[in-house]
């Protein structure tokens, strides 16, 4: 759900002949915002799980369990779960992308631009300068996974799933309006290399290469700005207490 509704928002607004055609990167911001509200709200019984960086910052972070503790649907944190979490989520990313191929069908053969229907999927540079995307991606991560994190600190708040969905999406769209310019923000490893895996296999019309030479940034990045943002939430939010 999260990768079907984000990656259509950037579809409506990339792909010629859309009604939302040239809708602009503020709708795409709000677009990904409340995907992520549909995400965490229909992901409850995994904790609301959709991103390897925020798995794996909650890791980083102490967490000895993962899922809703009010539907006693935890699981026990280790290298398994842990593994077994990132693969539903890739999973989950490819057919999202999959069925907004599906739905934006007949734009993506009538768009002539391979850069248009490559960046539905998945993100890319406004400049392109590897180790500059990378601090971007991770300073992006660290945002969303430190927030997030901070959320669970609430008086009367235990666990992802508890926080409601409406403050992540919130997150998202903020992370969006004030980091997201340098590299469309991935903050999330699933979300773009399941989608670029999809671009990579569909018999897309003219699509062009599927950039793997980028890859690895969206990817590194996020998994980076996740584990120190739990780190650093070890050390710093007991201090704001």
């Amino acid at each position: 759900m999260l990768v079907l509704l984000g990656t259509g928002v950037v579809a409506n607004v990339a792909l010629i002949k859309n009604k939302g055609f040239n809708g602009g990167f503020l709708m795409v911001n709000i677009g990904w915002g409340l995907a992520v509200f549909s995400g965490v709200t229909v992901a409850y019984n995994s904790g609301a799980h959709l991103n390897p960086a925020v798995t794996l910052g909650l890791v980083a972070n102490g967490a000895k369990t993962f899922g809703n503790a009010a539907l006693h649907t935890l699981v026990v944190v280790n290298p398994g779960t842990v593994l077994l979490y990132i693969l539903a989520q890739m999973i989950g990313a490819f057919i999202g992308a999959v069925f907004t191929w599906l739905a934006y069908k007949q734009h993506f053969d009538a768009e002539p631009e391979p850069a248009n229907k490559l960046g539905v999927f998945s993100t890319g540079p406004a400049i392109r300068s590897y180790a500059w995307n990378l601090v971007t991606e991770i300073i992006g991560t660290f945002v969303l996974v430190f927030v997030v994190i901070a959320f669970g600190h609430q008086p009367g708040v235990s666990g992802l799933a508890a926080l409601g969905a409406l403050p992540v999406a919130l997150l998202v769209i903020v992370i969006g309006t004030s980091l997201g310019g340098p590299t469309g923000y991935a903050i999330n490893p699933a979300r773009d290399l399941g989608p670029r895996i999809a671009h990579f296999v569909l018999p897309i019309k003219g699509k062009g290469s599927s950039d793997w030479s980028y890859a690895w940034v969206p990817v590194v990045g996020p998994i980076l700005g996740g584990v120190l943002a739990g780190w650093a939430a070890l050390a710093w939010l007991p201090l704001l207490k």
